[in-house]
């Protein structure tokens, strides 16, 4: 098999190349759950509402999520380096602004500029591993790739729980910034200047697809607010979504017709393991997104621990998670990725349902750790085998754009789990506490544990909510189960038979 000349370059070094970047990947990634441990801090400071306060988290995920496609596609054109080293600097920006904002309005604005930020730098950390490592090193690199996606989204509350105690909400964004510089320097000193690609950009496309996300996530997180009604005027709830499907299915029609160069390249769907990959991640996007906002508020609201101890409830998850990324990424490249990451997601549907059993007003802890290290084992199996299956056929010119795929699919899982998880845990508020102000508002729980009274209604919500997203990863199980050994480990028997003979 031919190497691409651009993974065989003697000044390369590849290892240092991805540490570097890793770093940077490793802050946007725990930027998208680290808000959910401190959101009764900002609910009660900015003096907000659950519906609201959610959009600092969807905010984010979704200026993340919409632009992946094209900045994957500018990353080959004017090269992953000069893009990942843009975005780092305007990320580490918008992080001090958030921080300095004093509205709910303005923090939200300030995030939408943070996801822009990640969403030029994510793709670029796949691609580059994608054109620097040779076939036969690529599983273990993306094993670090994965296991960083992994430890990310769990170490995120963990360091949130720590920064909001210590030294107030604000501060689980100012800590980006030393963390940014010393990201970009790394990266300008040991991240390789590649070779690019001419691209063509399909701006119909970008106008379509961000239209369509968004109108597709507002209709949904606004739902409950609006009860499923009117907003204003002619517009309603339920006309959104339904626009926003439109929209989108307009987008893959116009993707399909496009006779140039379409944002979204669909050929790359027809090999089947990216396409079943990327219906997994989605799923995992989806679940771990969803599952920190009700864990995070019943540890503080029901039990009454401090951003910081029910923070450290994921400390198992994040030990097992990074513990068995070494294991895990030397399976990659000899093992089916059916069995692995099949187990894996198996391990974190299980986990979630359990948690939703065993979460009540006086469980002791204990009972909680234990589903909490199986979402820990979970993490471990599932991101590598995903993100290696996904890519490792990408053909060298369109490595941007496949990982800018994948990733959006992964985003996109994130921004409709948050914006589900809180429709749900409003609804289920609604439903299990009728009495309570505002249904699940700021003045329910803000401030302190809640009245003894309504603890059993409030941790039957945020229980029933988990459901949500255990049974969502039934559908990236069953995507992961279909997958086809990948064409290197095929030729393994034809390899040893011939030897034998």
């Amino acid at each position: 098999m031919a190497v691409p000349q651009d993974t065989v370059r003697p000044e390369i070094r590849p290892w240092p190349a991805l540490w570097a970047l890793v770093l940077g990947f490793f802050m946007i990634l725990v930027d998208s759950t680290i808000v959910s441990v401190a959101t009764p801090a900002i609910l009660e400071d900015l003096g907000s509402d659950v519906g609201t306060v959610v959009w600092v988290t969807s905010a984010y995920l979704l200026a993340y999520a919409v632009p992946l496609l094209i900045t994957g596609r500018l990353g080959d054109r004017i090269g992953p380096k000069k893009l990942y080293l843009t975005g780092l600097a305007l990320f580490t920006l918008a992080s001090v602004w958030c921080g300095l904002t004093n509205s709910i309005e303005l923090l939200i604005v300030a995030r939408v500029f943070q996801g822009l930020g990640a969403s030029m730098m994510t793709p670029q950390t796949m691609a580059v591993i994608t054109r620097i490592f040779p076939p036969n090193q690529r599983g273990r690199a993306m094993s670090l790739w994965g296991a960083t996606a992994g430890v990310a989204t769990l170490v995120g509350p963990i360091l949130g729980g720590v920064l909001v105690d210590g030294l107030g909400w604000q501060w689980i964004f100012f800590i980006n910034a030393p963390v940014g510089v010393v990201g970009f320097f790394l990266a300008l000193r040991l991240v390789p200047d590649l070779p690019t690609h001419e691209h063509k950009f399909d701006l119909v496309g970008v106008v379509l697809s961000a239209a369509g996300l968004f109108l597709l996530v507002f209709g949904i997180q606004e739902g409950q607010k609006y009860n499923w009604g009117t907003i204003t005027g002619p517009i309603s709830v339920w006309g959104l979504i339904i626009a926003g499907v439109v929209v989108l299915a307009a987008f893959v029609i116009w993707q399909a017709r496009n006779k140039g160069e379409p944002l979204l390249p669909l050929g790359l769907f027809k090999d089947r393991n990216f396409s079943l990959a990327n219906v997994a991640i989605t799923t995992v996007g989806f679940a771990i997104t969803a599952m920190a906002f009700p864990l995070m508020l019943w540890a503080q609201a029901v039990r009454g621990l401090s951003p910081t101890r029910s923070a450290l409830l994921l400390v198992p998850m994040a030990v097992i998670s990074g513990a068995l990324a070494p294991f895990v990424g030397r399976l990659v490249d000899r093992t089916p990725p059916r069995f692995i990451a099949g187990f894996g997601l198996a391990c974190c549907a299980v986990s979630m349902f359990w948690m939703s059993q065993v979460i009540e007003p006086d469980v002791p802890i204990w009972h909680l750790l234990l589903p909490i290290a199986l979402l820990g084992v979970a993490n471990g199996f599932m991101w590598a085998p995903l993100g290696t299956t996904a890519t490792r056929n990408l053909p060298m010119h369109q490595a941007g754009a496949g990982a800018g795929v994948y990733n959006t699919t992964r985003q996109v899982g994130a921004v409709l789990g948050s914006a589900s998880i809180a429709v749900l845990m409003e609804s289920r508020l609604a439903h299990n506490l009728p009495g309570m102000s505002g249904g699940g508002s700021a003045e329910g729980f803000a401030g302190g544990r809640l009245p003894a009274v309504v603890r059993q209604g409030f941790s039957d919500s945020m229980a029933q909510s988990l459901v949500l997203p255990a049974l969502v990863l039934l559908i990236g199980l069953v995507a992961a189960l279909l997958f086809t050994a990948p064409s290197h480990l095929r030729k393994q028997p034809e390899t040893a038979a011939a030897e034998a003979n």
